[in-house]
């Protein structure tokens, strides 16, 4: 069953989606230039951004509490305390387009620059190191911790998934299938890296030392885009294109579940307190599904 809030700042945007240490969903308004924050009963609240047209893209909730996300066009990472405290932390590269982002071992803040070609660390205390990519024009996009301690990300135009240490040293490892445009990434209730093919309409999965095997999407054209680890040994990922969320286990069972509105245009994606999936609806909703027992 798949209920729906609708966000009712006019043409707020929802893309990235967490859960809170709250309990609560927090989510990013890219259009409306605001973090929102949505608990069980469906009650939204949203804290305007300090810089103007930021936009704000993908969300991630640290080990403290504090909320950290990506500003894109203002070339910012921000912090957000659950009270609505922000800090700005301004790129030194100007217009490095701030993407992807994540938490290491040891409390660091990484993030993607899209447009630079760098990898991003940034330290509580708000020191920031630049780590330059072997080419600067594969736009990583998605970054995640992997069972190996190092950090995972991929590179949508370079078509390989990257992999940096948190000392700054890099390994790239090319997908199989050309020009397959991966995008979301995450590390696998087994161990291994499991990222969304948006172009090539497949899920992947990488173990740890580049082995790759691919799972082809029932839904033709579902442009799949985020993708998550679930509890129950298995990964739930959103399709753009296709107007569901899909579900597959590490058997590469593929379950798809269609979304009431269409062209919600799902994005970000996380699982909630109770098990739920939540998932960030572009056309100004939050979807929320509930899996029967």
């Amino acid at each position: 069953m798949i209920h729906e809030y609708i966000v009712k700042t006019q043409d707020s945007g929802p893309y990235g989606i967490t859960r809170g240490k709250d309990g609560a969903m927090w989510f990013t308004e890219q259009r409306g230039n605001r973090i929102g924050r949505i608990n069980d009963a469906g009650e939204i609240t949203s804290f305007p951004l300090p810089t103007e047209s930021a936009g704000v893209m993908s969300i991630i909730s640290d080990r403290t509490g504090d909320l950290w996300f990506t500003e894109y066009q203002a070339n910012k990472i921000g912090r957000m305390s659950l009270d609505g405290y922000f800090t700005e932390y301004e790129l030194p590269v100007v217009n490095s387009a701030p993407f992807g982002i994540t938490e290491d071992r040891e409390g660091a803040i990484w993030f993607t620059e899209m447009n630079s070609g760098r990898i991003g660390r940034l330290t509580a205390s708000g020191e920031m190191t630049e780590f330059e990519l072997p080419n600067s024009d594969t736009f990583p996009s998605f970054i995640v911790p992997g069972s190996d301690g190092a950090l995972w990300f991929t590179q949508n135009q370079g078509n390989s998934i990257g992999r940096i240490t948190t000392e700054g040293d890099v390994t790239e490892f090319p997908i199989p299938t050309p020009n397959s445009g991966p995008v979301g990434i995450t590390s696998g209730p087994d161990g291994a890296l499991w990222f969304v093919q948006i172009m090539s309409n497949k899920i992947g999965r990488m173990t740890t030392s580049g082995e790759v095997t691919e799972y082809m999407i029932p839904t033709s054209n579902a442009k799949p885009h985020a993708i998550i680890s679930g509890e129950n040994g298995d990964l739930w990922f959103t399709e753009w294109g296709g107007n569901q969320t899909g579900r597959i286990t590490v058997q590469g069972k593929i379950t798809e579940y269609p979304i009431p509105t269409n062209h919600a245009e799902p994005h970000g994606i996380a699982i909630g307190t109770k098990g739920d999936i939540w998932f960030a609806e572009e056309c100004n909703q939050i979807g929320r599904l509930i899996i029967s027992p």
